[in-house]
């Protein structure tokens, strides 16, 4: 039920906004249920983890690499339509020691809703 509801929506949604949507159709799961659930996919690779510094995690249907852009306002995580980056972690693999074995990139912004909020005050 919970990769269900997730694969519905595309708002990258935090394990609070899952237990909402699940609860609507199972009323007395808990949200320590949604949470270990939430784990087990994401280290299944059901679901991707979105581990953002500072910010609630949020989880993603879509497992295939791909890029976010995050409104620093209200925390909206939208997808990137575009090419993502195959060899970027060959540019890099000689620095600081490190060996490279997976990337993310994550933009930042205002979205479109909170730009005209602004525009509106």
């Amino acid at each position: 039920m919970i990769l269900e509801e997730l694969t519905k929506v595309t708002s990258h949604p935090t394990a609070d906004e899952i237990y909402e949507m699940v609860r609507k159709k199972l009323p007395r799961i808990s949200l320590g249920t949604i949470y270990r659930n939430l784990e087990i996919l994401s280290e299944c690779g059901l679901i991707s983890k979105m581990e953002i510094g500072g910010i609630q995690k949020r989880f993603d249907a879509t497992t295939e690499n791909h890029y976010h852009i995050r409104c620093t306002v209200c925390g909206r995580v939208d997808d990137i339509d575009g090419e993502v980056f195959e060899n970027i972690a060959d540019r890099f693999k000689d620095l600081n020691g490190y060996k490279v074995v997976d990337h993310r990139l994550e933009l930042v912004g205002i979205c479109p809703s909170c730009r005209n909020d602004s525009h509106s005050q």
